[in-house]
C-alpha cells in the first residue's frame, strides 16, 4: 500500500536483563521489556502523577542480537527504531489463540542506541550494511527469519 508507514520510536530504560532465546533455525533472538513513562501534575489535587507503558521488543538481527546480550542490562537507558508487529498464536495448554504486540528491529531503517553515560553510550544501526567491519554502525546480513514457534 503506497502511502503508508509503520515505524515507532521509543526511549525507555530496560526493566530486565534481555532474554536469549534460540529460534527453530538456530539463529538468536533478544526479547527485551521497555518501560517509558510520562509524568503530569494533576490539576485538581497538584498530586504528581505517572504512568508507565510496557513495551516488547524484539531483535532478530544476529549481530544486534550479540551487542544486547554483552551490553545491556536492567536499567539501561535505550533508544529505539522499529515496527510494530502484531501476531498471533495458540496457548498449548488452554488451546487458545493468543496475540503478542512487538517493536520488532530488523530489517532496513531499524536501530537500537545506548544512552547515558559510562559504558553504555553508542549506537548499533541496522542499516543492511554489507561491509565487512568490526564497527558496531555496520550490521551485515539482516536475518529475516521469524518461523520461531516460541510464543513471547
Amino acid at each position: 500500500m503506497a502511502g503508508s508507514l509503520n515505524k515507532v520510536l521509543l526511549i525507555g530504560r530496560l526493566g530486565a536483563d534481555p532474554e536469549i532465546k534460540q529460534m527453530v533455525n538456530g539463529k538468536n533472538v533478544a526479547r527485551l521489556s521497555l518501560a517509558t513513562s510520562q509524568s503530569w501534575k494533576d490539576k485538581s489535587t497538584g498530586e504528581k502523577k505517572e504512568k508507565t507503558e510496557w513495551h516488547r521488543i524484539v531483535v532478530f538481527n544476529e549481530g544486534l542480537v550479540n551487542v544486547v546480550q554483552q551490553y545491556l542490562k536492567k536499567g539501561a537507558q535505550i533508544y529505539v527504531e522499529g515496527q510494530i508487529s502484531t501476531r498471533k498464536w495458540k496457548d498449548e495448554q488452554s488451546g487458545q489463540d493468543k496475540y503478542s504486540t512487538e517493536i520488532v528491529i530488523q530489517g532496513y531503517n531499524s536501530s537500537l542506541t545506548m544512552l547515558g553515560g559510562g559504558n553504555s553510550g553508542g549506537g548499533i544501526k541496522n542499516d543492511n550494511t554489507q561491509t565487512s567491519s568490526n564497527n558496531l554502525e555496520d550490521t551485515s546480513q539482516v536475518q529475516n527469519d521469524m518461523d520461531d514457534e516460541i510464543p513471547f
